[in-house]
């Protein structure tokens, strides 16, 4: 190749025109090469399942799934628990497999040859999933063995046991939420009921002094000072009332006495005798018909039966005071009368004031109380409404779980169901000869193109007008083509073949 020039796209196809041959060699020799050697390894089978992955068919507006976990996540862990020691060991001892090999290499060879792979709504028709982190409809668990019929029986125990898995897996979260729930529950609910007899115990302690009844004692305070007034103004009038009787009675009463005193014999011979002189000197003066001759007349006897009564009960030994305070007049009994009433009356004023003021101070001490009181039965009922809804939200949630652990146990939860079970393989997965194949094509073709390059490298030859303006660094006068026989040996592109020297720089045909 002659260097110091740029190079066309006509050079290039000219390059690829003398190295076909080159370039072709290995192009058909090479995949023909893959084909063969993939015949070397042995043939690996692969039988593959599908499983669907339906949604919950009861709506999650009436019951929330409990399992929230992603469903990728959730088939990795179940994959790890399907290829546990304690799970694949009875598969192996059940089918037979450890035939000259030990169980833990039969073990570590389904572990490398058993792979899960999500599917896309294509592969299925169905719709991509949404919501709770699932977005795929479903996905493949295949297993690859040497032999089809095993492959087959591999990948369908072990979808099987995929399923069983995640059946009991879903079921084993919906009741042990339930379980947790329920303990919480029971915790809440005593949490609750101890709180309530606090509550209860605080309210009978304070009954009347709570914040409710702040403003009822306040009105029952003003009352009760009204009715203390009115009270207080009843016993001040009833006190003038019976002192005013009082000395009613006292004026009577000694009224009375002194008329009393006046029925002693001494006394009332002294009055006879006045009256007998009043009624000389009246007779004196007037006839017998007269009205002060008449009434003197009338005294006298009066006076006279009074005397006599007075010698006969002296005669007989009667007590002339108890007599006398027997028969005192209607007027002094009345007064007496009223004195006691008036007397009772100011007792049950007293008696109702002195209540009145108990009440006074049981209300001023309620009122007093409030705000204490208040501060602590608002932290009684603040913690106590918030151990109620902490008590109901967990009761709701416990009865969400119960529905879900039973549309579990029902199956009516999200569910993985067998689409295409186990495929019974009819042609080899590995080794792929047609990718074999293909990549002794690529390679072939690498490898032409190489030995082309390595070639047109080494080339020195001079073949176009360039390559001699590339060489001589001089202009070119003429340039004659090959004629005769040697033609055919020439150059192909029919161009002038010149070799020149190193040192002096001078063509020379050839």
């Amino acid at each position: 190749m002659i260097e110091n020039r740029e190079l066309t796209l006509d050079d290039y196809l000219a390059m690829l025109r003398r190295r076909l041959k080159v370039i072709l060699v290995p192009v058909l020799l090479a995949p023909l090469a893959g084909f063969l050697i993939s015949y070397l390894f042995s043939a690996k089978y692969t039988s593959e399942a599908l499983i669907l992955v339906e949604e919950q068919k009861v709506p999650n507006n009436y019951v929330k799934p409990v399992v929230t976990e992603n469903l990728m996540q959730r088939i990795a862990t179940m994959q790890q628990q399907l290829l546990s020691n304690n799970r694949l060991q009875p598969l192996v001892q059940r089918l037979g497999l450890a035939h000259n090999r030990s169980a833990d290499e039969v073990i570590e060879e389904i572990r490398d040859n058993m792979t899960i792979e999500p599917v896309t709504s294509d592969s299925t028709g169905a719709h991509r999933r949404s919501g709770q982190g699932n977005d795929i409809p479903g996905f493949t668990l295949s297993y690859t063995a040497d032999n089809p019929r095993t492959a087959q029986q591999l990948c369908g125990e072990l979808t099987s046991m995929l399923l069983e898995i995640n059946l009991r897996a879903r079921e084993q979260v919906a009741q042990s939420t339930t379980d947790f729930l329920s303990r919480q529950v029971e915790t809440a609910k005593n949490d609750l009921d101890d709180r309530d007899s606090k509550l209860a115990t605080f309210k009978r302690q304070y009954i009347g002094q709570l914040p409710g009844d702040a403003e009822n004692n306040m009105k029952i305070l003003m009352a009760l000072n009204s009715q203390l007034d009115a009270n207080t103004q009843n016993l001040n009038r009833a006190q003038q009332d019976k002192a005013y009787t009082e000395s009613l009675l006292s004026q009577q009463l000694g009224a009375w006495r002194s008329s009393q005193t006046a029925t002693n014999p001494q006394s009332l011979e002294q009055q006879l005798a006045q009256l007998q002189s009043q009624l000389l000197t009246l007779r004196a003066r007037y006839t017998d018909d007269h009205p002060d001759v008449i009434k003197a007349k009338n005294d006298i006897a009066e006076v006279k039966r009074k005397l006599a009564e007075v010698n006969a009960a002296a005669s007989k030994g009667e007590d002339t005071t108890q007599k006398s305070a027997a028969t005192e007049p209607p007027e002094i009994q009345q007064l007496r009368l009223q004195v006691h009433q008036f007397g009772e009356a100011v007792a049950q004023a007293t008696r109702d004031q002195k209540r009145l003021q108990d009440q006074i101070r049981i209300y001023q001490g309620r009122v007093a109380l409030s705000p204490g009181v208040e501060e602590q039965y608002k932290q009684l009922t603040r913690d106590y409404d918030t151990a109620q809804k902490f008590y109901n939200d967990l009761l709701a949630k416990k009865n969400e779980s119960e529905m879900a652990t039973d549309m579990e146990r029902r199956q009516q939860g999200e569910q993985m169901r067998l689409l295409n079970p186990a495929s019974l393989p009819d042609t080899p997965s590995f080794p792929n000869r047609l990718f074999f194949a293909g990549g002794g094509l690529g390679a072939g073709l690498a490898i032409g193109l190489g030995i082309a390059l390595w070639l047109e490298l080494r080339d020195k030859s001079i073949r176009t007008e360039q390559d001699v303006l590339a060489v001589l660094e001089l202009p070119m006068l003429v340039a004659l083509p090959w004629v005769g026989a040697e033609k055919a040996e020439g150059n192909k592109n029919g161009g002038l073949r010149v070799k020149f020297s190193r040192e002096k720089k001078e063509p020379v045909q050839v």
